[in-house]
């Protein structure tokens, strides 16, 4: 059989790259059968790191079943994984979040969740030796997902086992860390393509707080004017996303990687309270900056108050 490996909905880099460096670990090291999927359209960012270092889309996929076996990566949260997911047969997790419950297993598993900025650094340490022989591709798609979700160091989840191994790949590959990031943030930065809808859904995921639940969206850009010179109309499709997806309300956080800040917009009262009573600032406007917030899990999600 061959193992299913699969991160979050809406993948990100870490998690489209994270399951091709895994299924390339299982094939090519442990002698098993894998092959990675993703559960949406990468985002431009990971389409970009597709093409840098030759791979080809994962396929997509919209459910497992009871005869599949998965790997999870990149999340533990039911909410951001296929519906039928407890019907599969998962043997492990590899992930960088904290723990939400809720998945059942059909016996034991392996599972490894640390508090490092990226997927893909766990995965390095987990493969011990074999991590020497790892080929160009997978080494530039582990460091993809280092920048990528540590923002080139900038974010507060960024450790420095994290920026260790980005440095060491970097090295191997006779790659300028700084110009690479700078090519794989401009990819991210650029939405003109996408709708409304498509951009609030593109990086986000689900969270309850209480009894409220939300679609916390995320766009991370060295060019936030593209973003911000459309907020009329993403305001305005905030409600219907939010009322298609089952959540009470969207957030939406536009973060200015190079500024090192969020701008988070502000469409009704429920988002001016929850700004308020989670940041700490006084919302006047329909938008409110909230210097150096830059990490979803670790300056958003846990900061939350309805």
């Amino acid at each position: 059989m061959t193992i299913k490996i699969l991160g979050h909905k809406a993948p990100d880099t870490d998690s489209t790259g994270s399951p091709l460096i895994w299924a390339w670990y299982l094939n090519e090291v442990k002698g098993r059968a894998a092959t990675p999927v993703v559960l949406g359209t990468p985002n431009t960012e990971a389409a970009f790191m597709l093409k840098k270092w030759g791979f080809e889309q994962p396929e997509i996929i919209g459910d497992v079943s009871a005869e599949d076996e998965v790997v999870i990566v990149d999340t533990n949260n039911p909410a951001e994984l296929p519906a039928s997911i407890n019907a599969a047969n998962v043997t492990a997790i590899i992930d960088h979040h904290k723990l939400v419950g809720g998945l059942e297993t059909r016996g034991p598993i392996d599972i490894t969740i640390r508090p490092l900025a990226c997927t893909a650094t766990i995965m390095f340490d987990l493969m011990g030796e074999a991590a020497a022989k790892m080929p160009d591709n997978i080494k530039g798609a582990m460091l993809s997902c280092i920048l990528s979700d540590t923002l080139e160091f900038r974010s507060p989840t960024t450790t420095d086992v994290d920026r260790a191994l980005a440095e060491k790949l970097a090295a191997e590959l006779n790659i300028d860390l700084a110009a690479y990031a700078s090519e794989m943030f401009e990819a991210k930065s650029d939405v003109s393509a996408f709708s409304d809808a498509e951009l609030l859904r593109m990086d986000s995921k689900e969270y309850t707080v209480g009894e409220t639940k939300f679609r916390v969206s995320v766009l991370e850009t060295t060019a936030p004017k593209i973003v911000l010179d459309r907020q009329a109309s993403i305001m305005a499709s905030m409600t219907a996303v939010a009322t298609e997806d089952g959540v009470d309300q969207v957030l939406l956080f536009v973060v200015d990687i190079l500024n090192e800040e969020a701008t988070m917009f502000i469409p009704n009262a429920l988002t001016k309270s929850v700004a308020e009573k989670s940041f700490g600032v006084t919302v006047e406007g329909d938008k409110v900056v909230l210097p150096g917030v830059m990490s979803r899990k670790k300056q958003i999600i846990p900061f939350l108050a309805v």
